[in-house]
Parts: structure tokens; sequence; C-alpha cells
């Protein structure tokens, strides 16, 4: 969807939620030297300016990364997830965001390599600018990260994390979701496949963790944030979701140990919780 971008929603409740889980999933990757590829389907730009026009007009990083900015009493994975952020914001003061790549550079070591797919013409040449000098570790390609996906899979490292976040402004978003984990899933069984999603009224985003369920992963895990009630209206995002193919044993401790708080420091009314479900062998 070339009309959306995600300078828009920088530093948003659900940049925290998926930013998080990512970051995550990185360190467990970095228990064991053995290299590690991380694959981004829908890049973006790489990192926002919080002040630009853009973030400016929705100001989301508010309800956001800003909320847990400046508190002392974070849990472990938020910490270590504040402590990526304030890499880009050296003088204490919140101005920039970085986005999935860029955070996940801070967890690359020499050894490992970022493939980043864009679409958007704007947003790409951002991306590499954000990346200029890592041609060696890092490598930008200006097309559809559905189909990209099978060209990298399965890596030459067979370790793999591949974040899938689309826009969901179509429809067929949340079926090509699925086909591409589906696609995925057979060329690398063994990867790890991350795939944020809203929490909306609309059938496809209520019935998307079901169908990925559904392809038959031995170990899955389902976790949701809801930030407020959803609208009376059913239009309207209420919160976020990470569904995760493949998941380190141990994140689902990992993950409760922050959700409750969470909730209470990025909750708007008493809607606001979370689930975890997860089946991991």
């Amino acid at each position: 969807m070339l009309s959306y971008r995600h300078a828009y929603h920088a530093g948003s409740h659900a940049d925290v939620l998926k930013h998080c889980v990512v970051l995550e999933l990185l360190s467990y990757f970095n228990r064991k030297d053995k290299p590690w590829h991380y694959i981004d389907t829908h890049a973006g730009g790489g990192c926002y300016a919080l002040e630009s026009e853009r973030a400016g007009k929705t100001a989301e990083h508010e309800e956001g990364i800003a909320r847990i900015w400046g508190r002392t009493d974070l849990p472990a994975p938020l910490a270590a997830y504040r402590e990526a952020v304030a890499q880009f914001n050296p003088h204490g003061r919140l101005v920039f965001y970085p986005g999935s790549p860029a955070l996940a550079m801070t967890m690359a070591r020499p050894q490992d390599r970022l493939r980043l797919f864009e679409l958007h013409p704007a947003d790409f040449e951002a991306l590499e600018r954000t990346f200029a000098g890592e041609t060696e570790r890092v490598q930008c390609r200006k097309a559809d990260g559905f189909t990209g996906l099978k060209s990298l899979l399965p890596p030459l490292s067979r370790r793999a994390l591949v974040l899938i976040d689309p826009s969901y402004e179509i429809k067929d978003d949340y079926r090509k979701v699925v086909d591409c984990v589906k696609d995925a899933m057979r060329r690398f069984p063994t990867g790890t496949y991350a795939v944020w999603y809203p929490l909306l009224a609309r059938s496809e985003a209520r019935n998307l963790p079901t169908r990925l369920a559904d392809l038959g992963a031995q170990s899955w895990l389902d976790l949701r944030l809801a930030v407020r009630r959803p609208p009376r209206d059913g239009f309207g995002m209420f919160g976020s979701g990470m569904f995760i193919i493949n998941p380190p044993w141990v994140l689902p401790e990992r993950l409760e140990t922050m959700m409750p708080w969470l909730v209470n420091v990025l909750g708007t009314d008493d809607g606001a919780g979370f689930d975890l479900e997860h089946h991991i062998e």
C-alpha cells in the first residue's frame, strides 16, 4: 500500500509492543555465536524524526514510547528496549524513533546480516540513507517483501528472524500474510517468524491468529495488547498483537514480567489488558 507511511505512527503503542518483542528474539539469538539473518518484509524508512510534520500530525508516540521514556521502574525487557531507543537519542531528549531495522541493527554483531524490503519510493530512499556505509551487513531491496522473502529462505546460517509487518490497509494483506508464512515454513521450517497485526473489529483481523495457528507449527506464541476498549462504532485500532512461530522457550516468561506493567502504563481506560497464549515444544 504505497499511501501508507509509518512515520505517522512511529513510536506508537503498537511499535512499543512489536519492537520490544523483536529485541527479545534477537537477544535470544545472540546467546550463540552462530550468525543470524534478520529479514524485514516491510522495513519502512529506518528511523523517524518525532518532531517532523508527519509524526507531529498524529503524535502517536505520546501514547507509546513517550510514556516509557522517563520511567525508572521498567521491567527488564522494556529497559533493554528503551536502552536501544536511547542509542538514537544520545542527548537524553526523545527526538528520534528507530524503526524495526534500526533497532535490529543495535543487536547485530559483525557476523550477522540484515535483509530489508521496502516498496515505497521515498521510504526506500530513507532506508538506504539510514544504512549508508553498512553495505556488507545490510542489503536494502526496493521490492515487495511478500514475494521477495522466497529468495532468501533458507539462509546459509540456518538461523533467521523474519518480521512480517504490512500496513493491513487493504483486506488482501491478511491473506498475503498467511500465504507468505505458509510458503516460508515450507522453505525453512525452523525459522522464527514474527507477524504483527492490529486489533480491529473487522473479521480479517480477529481471525488472523487462528489462521496462523492452523498452519501447523509445533511451537507458536500469540501476544495481544489492548490499550483501550473496542470502539462502539467498530472503527479504529484499539491495540495490536504479535504472533510468533518457533519462539524461544524463554519468551513467555519474559513477556509475563512486562505485560502487566505495560497495560498499566499504556492503557487509557478499563478496556486495557493483555492476552498471552502459547504452545512451545
